[in-house]
């Protein structure tokens, strides 16, 4: 048989075209370049994308971005000094999203120690699925899971760090139809009737995502009214599942939502726990967004009920700014289900016979192999600041908002399309032109416009982000954001100044 690896004329392997005891790599000058990169992200996204003097972001069009980078990927190695600045470049044209600022998605601001768990997490490169390879966070995982339950109200329980809330919100639903039909694992979906889910007009769109993805079908989505908050109507609710039922679907989970996307509106738990007791359907919360008000005495009633629910999904990355990814699937269940349902039981990782516990080996809870430590910089945060910090800075957020909002009202031009049960601000600037014409045929088509023109300059001069949408019949409005530390009450005017100033003129 021909040899597969033919050695040269010489009897030397040609692949081996250096001596095998000398590195590829100078360790020397790697972490020399780490050294002066971390330099450049300190300064450039620390120190210049925290400081309000700088602008939060330095906005190009792609064919201009992607020259200045210059992205292509070539044959041979670029110098040092070059690579440095392809590390400044990165950080000059990326969106300070820890600007004060920025209020433009559902994540905002740094928080230091948290970035510190992110540095130390990525340096250590690990996997968290068995006790072996990940024993500090294996115990960390399962303290900050613990943690988290307790604020939900369950002293027992189960859970897992997933990679983003729709993640959290697809295993939950893959969780109830298994509980079910546990079959479904072996058999498929020929093991299963019609499942229906039901959920608000308003709730995240990764409900319809996941009922498409695990094969119960987007048309199976049943979508609930919502009264004049944007909370779900419990009677109707219990109508829907009346409905399904009568024309032979099974109903399996009801999603609810502690903090909208677009409006921050929280559904009313309790009288949805009656629902699905009442029918035995599994009860999921998403509260990725809304779910850190319970660190607050002030505003945890907000998710009143949650203590009833099977799951809770919840994003910390979110409000508790511990920085992208940090999302947790919680459980109520203590049989566990989610070893259950996603287990493969591989033989080269899960091992019944090591010299260990065996039941710290996590991996087998979740649909992946690969999982980062996403527990660290949240665990490094709580112990900075304690829950009491944390109660602290859902309250500012709070008080921001109040504040944001009575200014507003102080002012000609803005209108709340709604009073504010959250950190979400919705509100049309309606420009000097337009004032006293509501009446006009075209009124609403100009208005629409209204908020795309200023976000598009806000952007190009690069001064604020303010994020905008319709939502139903409402044409497009903006959605202010306000949630990081680092955000004042002059931030909050220098906003309001700024929409005026970029549409005045409109």
């Amino acid at each position: 048989m021909a040899n597969m690896f033919p050695l040269s004329s010489d009897g030397q392997d040609p692949a081996n075209l250096r001596d095998i005891n000398e590195p590829l790599i100078d360790h020397s000058e790697g972490q020399l370049f780490l050294n002066e990169a971390f330099k450049i992200i300190i300064e450039e996204v620390l120190c210049k994308g925290t400081d309000v003097k700088q602008k939060v972001c330095e906005w190009k069009g792609p064919e201009d971005l992607a020259l200045l980078l210059d992205l292509e990927l070539r044959a041979e190695g670029e110098p040092q000094q070059r690579l440095l600045q392809r590390v400044k470049d990165v950080a000059k044209y990326s969106i300070k999203t820890s600007h004060p600022r920025f209020f433009n998605q559902l994540f905002a601001g740094v928080d230091y120690h948290a970035l510190a768990g992110r540095f130390l997490s990525e340096a250590l490169n690990t996997n968290l699925f068995t006790y072996e390879v990940a024993p500090v966070f294996v115990l960390m995982e399962t303290e900050v899971l613990r943690s988290l339950r307790q604020l939900v109200g369950w002293t027992e329980g189960d859970g897992i760090f997933c990679p983003g809330g729709s993640t959290s919100n697809m295993f939950a639903m893959n969780l109830a139809r298994y509980r079910l039909f546990p079959e479904v694992k072996s058999q498929g979906l020929w093991a299963v009737p019609r499942l229906t889910i039901f959920t608000s007009a308003e709730s995240h769109y990764s409900v319809k995502k996941g009922a498409a993805f695990l094969g119960i079908g987007t048309d199976n989505v049943i979508v609930v009214k919502v009264d004049e908050g944007g909370r779900i109507n419990p009677e109707d609710l219990d109508e829907k599942i009346k409905l399904t039922k009568s024309q032979g679907a099974i109903p399996l989970l009801v999603s609810c939502t502690s903090g909208t996307t677009v409006r921050g509106a929280f559904d009313p738990l309790d009288r949805i726990a009656d629902v699905c007791e009442k029918h035995n359907v599994w009860m999921h919360v998403d509260a990725a967004w809304g779910g850190s008000v319970l660190f607050s005495e002030q505003h945890r009633h907000l998710m009143q009920g949650v203590a009833r629910a099977n799951s809770v999904a919840w994003n910390p990355h979110k409000m508790l700014m511990t920085g992208l990814q940090c999302s947790a699937l919680l459980l109520q269940d203590t049989t566990n289900l989610l070893k259950k349902c996603h287990s493969a039981n591989a033989t080269y990782l899960f091992q019944l016979d090591k010299f260990y516990d065996v039941n710290l080996d996590v991996g087998d809870k979740t649909v992946q192999c690969g999982r980062k430590v996403d527990c660290l910089k949240l665990w490094l945060m709580w112990k900075a600041v304690g829950s009491i910090g944390l109660a602290e800075r859902v309250d500012k957020a709070f008080n921001l908002v109040r504040y944001l909002v009575e200014q507003m009202k102080k002012r000609e031009g803005f209108h709340l399309l709604w009073e504010p049960e959250f950190l979400n601000v919705c509100f049309w600037f309606i420009p000097p032109s337009m004032r006293g014409k509501e009446g006009n045929a075209d009124y609403q088509d100009r208005l629409a416009n209204v908020a795309p023109v200023i976000k598009e300059r806000m952007i190009k001069q690069g001064t604020i982000m303010v994020g905008y949408q319709p939502l139903g019949d409402k044409v497009n409005f903006f959605r202010m954001i306000v949630l990081s530390t680092l955000v004042s009450k002059e931030d909050m005017d220098f906003s309001l100044d700024e929409i005026e100033r970029l549409g005045n003129d409109l």
